[in-house]
């Protein structure tokens, strides 16, 4: 059964004091094991998911998510956790969901599960939909197997699918999603995906529709020239 397999629950975060503490005080009700790693964030990031009872990884200075992500992973692979989920710290990412993630786990055993917001994205703003579903279009086409939002990072990693490798250029700082699930993919690793709830606040979002799409093509350029070698599933 999933609840007796050791799983944690893996939060990169930066500049997020007012509402990691949330988002960890809410993931602990479904998993006992949190961490946060923290990206060098220059306020209260660190103290906050700490007085909410997270296990706190700090970078020195801020090194990108990627960076923070595979910090997560290497603490999970040396402790013996068997599943790691990853989810942000802006509290776009409900940890209710958890306990979906591990169930299609146990019923598909995939190594690896995405979640997917685009079942519902009526909250959604249409200009962040629509980029959505162009560029996980592409991904999959890349990648030879069907995964709804590639762009999402609540996610479900079996420990053998951990993704430790060193990503390039603009994936130290973006596109690191897009870049692990090609590089799994590369390895033939299965991918799945669980319907997930879409979240969307009202502060500002991080992603410039404009800026970060050209960002995004010009990596897609680069992964494409790796996803040559992809088997298919």
């Amino acid at each position: 059964m999933a609840e007796k397999r050791k799983t944690c629950v893996l939060i990169p975060a930066y500049r997020e004091e007012a509402r990691v503490g949330a988002v960890v005080a809410e993931a602990l009700a479904f998993c006992p094991n949190v961490v946060v790693i923290d990206d060098g964030s220059p306020d209260g990031t660190a103290e906050a998911a700490r007085a909410a009872g997270a296990k706190v990884l700090s970078l020195v200075r801020n090194a990108g998510k990627v960076e923070a992500l595979r910090r997560g992973f290497r603490y999970a692979e040396e402790n013996g956790y068997d599943l790691a989920i990853t989810m942000d710290a802006d509290g776009r990412h409900a940890p209710s969901d958890i306990p979906a993630f591990l169930a299609a786990y146990e019923r598909t055993k995939s190594r690896v599960l995405a979640g997917n917001r685009m079942n519902d994205t009526r909250s959604m703003p249409a200009v962040r939909r629509r980029i959505n579903r162009f560029l996980s279009g592409l991904l999959s086409e890349l990648m030879r197997r069907h995964v709804p939002d590639t762009q999402c990072g609540f996610r479900l990693y079996e420990r053998s699918a951990f993704p430790l490798f060193d990503p390039e250029g603009d994936s130290r700082r973006f596109a690191a999603e897009s870049e692990i699930l090609v590089r799994l993919a590369l390895k033939g690793v299965s991918i799945g995906s669980v319907a997930v709830q879409t979240v969307c606040g009202t502060e500002k979002g991080k992603i410039h529709p404009v800026r970060d799409t050209l960002r995004f093509l010009r990596t897609y350029l680069r992964l494409r020239r790796l996803a040559r070698g992809i088997p298919r599933p």
